[in-house]
């Protein structure tokens, strides 16, 4: 057996109940169905050996037929009515607990929806879907029948210890005995794997972590003959993973000799017990066959409740990874409130911005970790190392209705300063204004209704073309959608899909052209008051960026925006332009001042060919 861990701290009563009173009372009219269904189902277990009993001890008294038929026929009967009743609390259980973890996995969607960028940063997809999924389904049988069937076996055990008093109390005692000292043993020994449980399931989220990131650079891996890597670190994340399934389940395993040994113990007590008894006259033989019967009947509950514990062990661990997620909360709090115009253009003011990024955020979970200010696309710009400051006393102002481009080089802060305008982080000095009001005084759920971003890098989910549009919003008509997507030159595509607006779009199926429209069709139907554009037109073919111009023209008229930019044709229609040199301000002013001054940096890089110059 493996050396035993540190001792494992239980949790808690009022970790289970919390779970239990929020994701159980909502469904008590299922809950008081398998609770009836399970305590007449042991009422007629027990009752099942007192009616052969009277057959046997009618028998041997030569009593008339009659009687014993009617034994028989009521055996049967509370036999059929007892599996009927067990399979119904078992449906009601099954119910009950996919109910159960379903809304607690929602819960731990939004939570983590709600938690600031540096969380997410640190941690990989497949890990959050292994905490989300993977530890929630461990407490599928905790909620379906773990805390039901505890009590109902527990009544199960005194009903027949109960039984055996009345029959006799030397029986009784000796049942009683073997019981407690069985209970006593396995409460002994329910903690040894609970911390083998909870590192079995910390090694299951780096391993399904990494497997979905090797999965998503799937293309890169096979291309650069990279699967001898990806195999290697896959078989490194199982070994490591497989010692801990072992070691949880070999003291899982425990309970079991526990149980064998004990009960192997108290049967024979119980027969001794039963045989001397009966030497001396003192049972019938239907009482000997009771005593017998409901010994064997003891041995049920108490095997239910080593298999319960046994599961409640993973349960704990479970449990501890859930309570430590919802712990775990966001930097960014809700200000007071902003009182912005719906529809107006906002101005922005940047004052004496200082912004590093936290040193959770830079922790590396895997080797395709990105924690630099690089733009999504460079991939092979250097990593932000903490407390290095991304962007250094940054100022400028934008005027409301004003379009800003937004030039520098990788790793110059352009980047970052999107997220700061989206309010994804916080400024460690300084502040970002919008219409003079700090983002920090907003709510979250302001900012991101007046403040859209939009990167070359599109995300469609695997829902209908209306879904990926709204979001999920039933709110918003047909009449708006088919508007927005004639905006952007996408109608006629979408009118010549099989089923209009409910066609699926399947994750890949788009070009990127079609993607990046699609995108912009979610800014018309959002209505923001600043738009930041992160590189939204790299990808796009001369055509599609031709319908994109057309978009962007309208959409931007009225609206304050920022284009981050690496190309001249990007910036064309920028009124102002600023460009940053390791996170300061290299220069700034109006485009047309700038090209028309020789000696500009702007000029300069217009001379040279800024798709060039700043790549």
């Amino acid at each position: 057996m493996p050396a035993a861990p540190s001792p494992q701290k239980s949790l808690p009563l009022r970790e289970y109940w919390a779970l239990l009173r929020t994701y159980l009372l909502p469904q008590r009219g299922t809950v008081v169905l398998m609770a009836v269904s399970l305590t007449l189902s042991i009422a007629l277990t027990l009752v099942g050996p007192q009616i052969v009993r009277f057959f046997l001890d009618s028998a041997q008294a030569k009593r008339p037929e009659s009687e014993l038929l009617t034994a028989a026929g009521l055996f049967i009967l509370s036999s059929v009515a007892q599996q009927g009743l067990a399979v119904l609390a078992s449906y009601a259980a099954t119910r009950v607990g996919w109910s159960a973890t379903n809304n607690l996995r929602a819960d731990l969607v939004e939570h983590c929806l709600k938690l600031d960028l540096s969380f997410h940063k640190s941690r990989t997809p497949g890990e959050l879907i292994e905490r989300v999924d993977g530890d929630v389904s461990t407490l599928s049988v905790f909620f379906s029948n773990l805390t039901i069937d505890l009590i109902g076996n527990a009544l199960l055990l005194t009903g027949v210890l109960v039984v055996m008093w009345l029959e006799d109390w030397r029986v009784g005692l000796s049942l009683t005995v073997f019981a407690a000292l069985t209970l006593l043993a396995f409460n002994a020994v329910r903690g040894l794997a609970t911390p083998h449980w909870k590192r079995d399931r910390e090694l299951s989220a780096q391993f399904y972590g990494f497997l979905g990131e090797t999965l998503q650079a799937r293309e890169d891996i096979r291309s650069l003959g990279a699967s001898g890597w990806a195999h290697d670190g896959l078989m490194k994340r199982w070994q490591a993973w497989y010692p801990a399934r072992r070691d949880g389940s070999v003291y899982g395993v425990t309970m079991w000799v526990v149980f064998i040994w004990s009960f192997a113990i108290g049967e024979a007590l119980v027969f001794g017990v039963g045989s001397a008894l009966y030497a001396q006259r003192a049972f019938s033989l239907g009482t000997v066959y009771l005593i017998f019967q409901y010994t064997a009947l003891l041995a049920e509950p108490l095997e239910q409740i080593r298999t319960q514990l046994e599961q409640l062990q993973k349960a704990d661990a479970g449990i501890a990874r859930i309570a430590e997620l919802m712990a775990t909360k966001s930097v960014l709090r809700d200000g007071a409130g902003a009182n912005w115009r719906s529809g107006a253009a906002l101005e922005v003011s940047v004052q004496n911005l200082s912004f590093a990024y936290p040193a959770d955020s830079n922790k590396v979970t895997s080797s395709h970790t990105d924690v630099s200010d690089a733009d999504p696309s460079d991939t092979n710009s250097s990593e932000t190392l903490a407390n290095d400051n991304v962007l250094e006393e940054l100022s400028f102002t934008l005027q409301a209705g004003r379009v800003l481009g937004l030039l520098g080089r990788t790793g110059s802060g352009k980047t970052t300063l999107a997220r700061l305008m989206m309010r994804f982080y916080d400024p460690q000095r300084g502040a970002v204004l919008l219409d003079g009001i700090d983002l920090r005084d907003a709510r979250l759920e302001q900012v991101r209704d007046r403040v859209t971003l939009v990167t070359q890098n599109i995300e469609l989910l695997s829902a209908s073309v209306r879904d990926n549009l709204t979001f999920f919003d039933p709110s918003i008509a047909d009449e708006t959608l088919w508007d927005a997507l004639e905006r952007v030159g996408l109608r006629g595509w979408a009118r010549g899909l099989d089923l209009g607006l409910d066609t699926t779009v399947e994750s890949g199926a788009l070009s990127g052209g079609e993607s990046q429209l699609l995108a912009f069709a979610r800014v018309f139907l959002r209505d923001p008051g600043l738009i930041v554009l992160d590189e939204a037109s790299s990808k796009l073919d001369p055509a599609t960026e031709a319908l994109l111009e057309r978009a962007m023209t309208e959409l931007l008229r009225g609206r304050t925006a920022i284009i981050i930019a690496h190309r001249l044709k990007t910036i064309e229609r920028a009124d102002d332009i600023l460009i940053l040199e390791r996170g300061r301000v290299l220069e700034t002013g109006t485009r047309k001042a700038l090209m028309a001054n020789p000696d500009s940096v702007f000029s300069a890089l217009r001379r040279k060919g800024l798709d060039e110059v700043l790549a």
